[in-house]
């Protein structure tokens, strides 16, 4: 059985935020906030006739308006005109109606309640499908990385055995090299010494 809505207030940033939700949990999940707005003073069940109507018509659906205005909330709302601290306009200063009997007909609260799992259930469907869009792409790009890793290791491999293999060329040259000088000294001596004869 669908659980019934309240309609809960608080202030984030530019706007004031609204929504229909059937706990301060659920709310909070809605916001985004990583914190008890509740506890902390900053958010609060409302009781302005005008609120829960316009968030009872969207139920799940995070209403907003500018921070500190009495303009009605939307699901999307202009930002605030007043930040620089110019002068002051006037306000609306109507009290907020109390909610009536009509607020807490209870169709319409289940019809709201209704409404609210189904947006609950499309945010947890979008929620899911960006998270699998971000696993392919962790994967792709893990693919790339293990790609762009082999190839410098096919790479280093081959590097190390053309290096060795040169190096077994360079000791070859160099023991050639060793015996050439070693057959030259022999050979010098002996040419020396036929030469010293010849001059006799």
């Amino acid at each position: 059985m669908a659980r019934k809505l309240k309609t809960y207030q608080t202030s984030l940033g530019f706007f004031d935020l609204a929504i229909a939700a059937p706990s301060m949990k659920a709310a909070l999940e809605a916001w985004g906030a990583d914190s008890n707005l509740f506890h902390q003073g900053v958010a609060k069940e409302s009781d302005d006739l005008d609120v829960i109507e316009a968030t009872m018509a969207a139920p799940g659906v995070v209403l907003k308006r500018p921070v500190g205005s009495k303009a009605p909330f939307r699901e999307h709302a202009e930002l605030p005109t007043d930040l620089a601290g110019g002068s002051p306009k006037k306000t609306d200063r109507r009290q907020p109606r109390k909610a009536s009997k009509r607020a807490n007909d209870d169709a319409a609260h289940r019809k709201a309640a209704l409404a609210f799992e189904k947006a609950q259930k499309q945010r947890e469907r979008e929620r899911a499908k960006e998270e699998a869009a971000r696993q392919k792409e962790r994967e792709r790009r893990q693919h790339a990385v293990d790609k762009a890793q082999g190839a410098l290791d096919a790479g280093r491999r081959k590097h190390e055995e053309t290096a060795a293999d040169i190096q077994q060329q360079i000791e070859a040259l160099e023991e050639s090299a060793r015996d050439e000088e070693a057959r030259w000294e022999k050979e010098k001596g002996r040419l020396e010494d036929a030469l010293r004869r010849a001059r006799g």
